[in-house]
């Protein structure tokens, strides 16, 4: 029964909040309107009522009292005017069966306790829009018709209460609301921070709120500054490594330019290149995009660029389906180079490659198929993991890469909040890559 009720339940803060608000609030008016109000009133109502019904008693005693009907008429009317009651005797009015309306609550109470006090009442009619009682009453003489105010037998306005009390909870209902809004926007302001920064986006943000929202926000940026410097101190260090790096391989391939070209001088020469190629990937991979803003980019246009270059440079590269139109927040540098590694690893192990993308509003789809061998389900995994060479798995007769290629790839993609994805295409039959990107 939990588990079904669990649903109900709204998954937001602020909506969560909002029924620990108004949950208490109508549940006390409940029993109150329930276990006070309604009690009291009907109490007030049975008093009052009764009262009448003692004046209405006597008045008909004093009637059988009279010795004729024209005595009886006359101390009839004295005493009805003495009490505020209208009377006519005998009347030529009939009835049967009492009359209320359905929401008059108090009014069951006054008809019940007017005939159990009053005797020979045929008929009670409440009529709430001149806001009067009348009666018809049999007495000795004939029939009495009465009529009374409705205010002398109940509470002119029973459910005031009522109506006071609900419209003080609407209204510190709505005070609430506005002290609960400003007490969770710091909260969102800190979720939306915090997704940006997710995304490799940094937005102004500055803690406010409660104490506990201001140490959590405080905490954030923090975290935010540690990290950033991280990076930054990261990408200085392996910039410099690079120059160290590569300062020797250049003495060394100059070097090797100098000797006589034979098998042996030519293999270091191809050591010399791959050392520099490795250098160019692991400095490419440990950088990432960390060094360029996002700004707003058109994707149709960027897949259009890159299917161009490709094709320019002589791969077999063609622009697949394209759904959706707009523009999105993006490094394209970055997204670009992912795109441009898909594309070469589509290339190095199948003979046709096609780009295409979906965008929703909500996410960007790259996708990239190839006619190549592919990469098996339990291996996909490991193939985006960094300097991971699966290329005799896909085609032992392609030459090895550096393993870099899906990693890099993998990371450019998560540093946008979204992911990489692998599989099988359906149409191509070989390797399919989706390049998620949050929007």
């Amino acid at each position: 029964m939990f588990s079904k009720l669990k649903y109900l339940v709204p998954r937001s803060l602020f909506g969560r909040a909002a029924l620990i608000l108004i949950v208490p609030v109508v549940t006390i008016q409940l029993v109150v309107s329930i276990l006070f109000i309604q009690r009291h009133f009907e109490r007030v109502t049975q008093q009052m009522t009764q009262g009448v019904a003692i004046e209405i008693t006597y008045m008909l005693s004093q009637l059988e009292m009279a010795p004729n009907e024209a005595a009886a008429r006359v101390r009839l009317n004295q005493m009805a005017q003495a009490l505020g009651f209208r009377v006519e005797f005998p009347t030529a009015k009939t009835g049967e069966g009492d009359s209320r309306e359905g929401i008059d609550l108090a009014g069951k109470e006054v008809i019940a306790t007017l005939r159990e006090d009053v005797p020979g009442v045929r008929q009670v009619a409440l009529l709430n829009a001149p806001g009067r009682v009348e009666m018809l009453i049999d007495t000795p003489q004939g029939p009495l018709w009465l009529r009374v105010d409705r205010g002398r037998v109940s509470a002119s306005n029973p459910h005031q209460l009522l109506v006071m009390m609900l419209v003080t909870s609407v209204l510190m209902t709505l005070v609430a609301y506005g002290f609960l809004r400003n007490q969770l926007r710091p909260i969102t302001k800190l979720a939306d921070a915090a997704a940006a920064f997710g995304k490799g986006q940094t937005i102004r943000y500055q803690p406010r709120g409660a104490l506990e929202v201001r140490a959590a926000g405080k905490a954030f940026l923090d975290m935010r500054a540690r990290i950033e410097r991280q990076i930054e101190q990261r990408t200085m260090m392996l910039s410099g490594i690079s120059h160290d790096l590569r300062t020797p391989l250049t003495r060394l391939r100059l070097g090797l330019s100098l000797l006589p070209e034979d098998e042996e001088t030519l293999a270091l020469l191809g050591d010399v290149d791959d050392m520099d190629r490795l250098i160019d990937g692991f400095l490419s991979f440990a950088r990432g995009d960390a060094i360029e803003e996002a700004e707003l980019t058109n994707p149709k246009e960027l897949v259009q660029r890159v299917v161009g270059n490709a094709v320019r440079a002589g791969m077999p590269v063609a622009l697949g389906a394209v759904e959706g139109a707009g523009e999105v927040m993006l490094r394209p540098a970055s997204v670009t180079r992912a795109l441009e590694n898909l594309i070469s690893n589509g290339v190095r192990f199948g003979s046709h490659v096609r780009v295409g993308f979906t965008f929703t509003g909500c996410s960007l789809r790259f996708v990239i198929e190839d006619d190549g061998p592919g990469i098996p389900a339990e291996l996909r995994e490991e193939a985006m993991m960094p300097f991971a060479r699966l290329d005799a798995a896909r085609d032992p007769n392609k030459g090895g890469g550096v393993g870099l290629g899906l990693a890099i790839t993998q990371d450019i993609a998560r540093n946008h909040g979204g992911k990489l994805v692998l599989s099988q295409s359906e149409d191509l039959g070989g390797l399919r890559a989706d390049l998620v990107i949050a929007c």
